[in-house]
């Protein structure tokens, strides 16, 4: 697992942004430009939740992490089962 780290963390990410972004899509859709007086497509506004686009990027983000964590214990219990990895 140790070996893997940047693996897992890149291929996590990567994998759990892009199905970020059908979820993100879908909520957009759903809500609206509505909720968001901003666009918010300029500086570090595209960071802040509170904008149209800081919320598709958050919506990404998290989904990478949560990606990340579950990539992570499905390595290291395959690890386990292999007989690699002590319990």
């Amino acid at each position: 697992m140790k070996s893997s780290i940047w693996l897992t963390t890149v291929a996590g990410m990567v994998t759990g942004m892009g199905n970020g972004s059908v979820f993100t899509c879908a909520f957009l859709l759903a809500v609206g430009r509505g909720p968001f007086a901003e666009a918010g497509m300029w500086g570090m506004d595209p960071y802040s939740i509170f904008t149209y686009q800081g919320m598709a990027d958050w919506i990404m983000i998290f989904f990478g992490v949560i990606f990340v964590m579950i990539l992570g214990y499905a390595l290291k219990q395959h690890a386990v089962l292999e007989g690699l990895q002590a319990h």
